[in-house]
């Protein structure tokens, strides 16, 4: 697994720790727009990406419940609850702070040049953004029926995280790996979230009433 071995060698400061630093000290020096990769580093504070997920979280439960009141759900089949993807989305979200205060804790890895105290491993701001607009992603998809719809909004959830990841390399705020470990993590929680409500996005997205066959 990625993770591990990206937190085995920024722990025990190996070889890749050692490339990460150089790569971080290059790309953080090298010439950029501030201005755009200080915008989108803050894509990843809590105050900007909770709140789209709370959106998402909420315009899922009303649409599932608007569906099942249409009788809109597949034929032979019950209605589907509204309340469990938002709630494991919400669960989700939760489950970043739990998981990466005690990792920065435990590797206790320093910043950047210019950056002040330890525990920057893996990045907070990274995984919040990660998860926050992948869930809100995943709450969505079953709620479009366009396919360049879908295919739009997960373009936009891939760029919004790879801006934010740019944003806090070369603004120096976070080395890479910092960046690359918490979108690994953030992979895992999000596919545990997505298996977790597979069954309850199926036959969710109509808002008409069963056709005959």
């Amino acid at each position: 697994m990625l993770f591990a071995l990206f937190t085995w060698q920024v722990a025990t400061g190996g070889p890749l720790r050692r490339l990460d630093e150089r790569a971080g000290r290059a790309l953080a020096d090298g010439p950029r727009p501030r201005g755009l990769a200080e915008l989108l580093a803050d894509l990843g504070n809590m105050a900007v990406a909770v709140p789209v997920l709370v959106l998402a979280a909420a315009y899922t439960a009303w649409r599932t419940s608007r569906t099942n009141a249409a009788g809109g759900w597949a034929p032979r089949t019950d209605p589907a609850p509204w309340w469990p993807p938002p709630l494991a989305a919400v669960v989700t979200m939760m489950a970043v702070p739990v998981l990466v205060i005690p990792l920065k804790l435990a590797v206790n890895r320093t910043g950047p040049p210019g950056m002040e105290g330890n525990g920057y491993y893996p990045s907070g701001h990274t995984a919040t953004a990660a998860v926050a607009y992948g869930a809100a992603t995943l709450l969505l998809l079953p709620h479009l029926t366009r396919p360049t719809t879908r295919r739009t909004l997960i373009l936009t959830c891939a760029l919004l995280n790879l801006g934010v990841g740019y944003g806090l390399i070369h603004r120096g705020y976070h080395w890479p790996l910092d960046v690359l470990a918490s979108w690994c993590l953030s992979g895992i929680l999000l596919l545990v979230m997505a298996v977790s409500t597979a069954r309850y996005g199926r036959g969710s997205a109509g808002t008409g009433a069963p056709q005959p066959k």
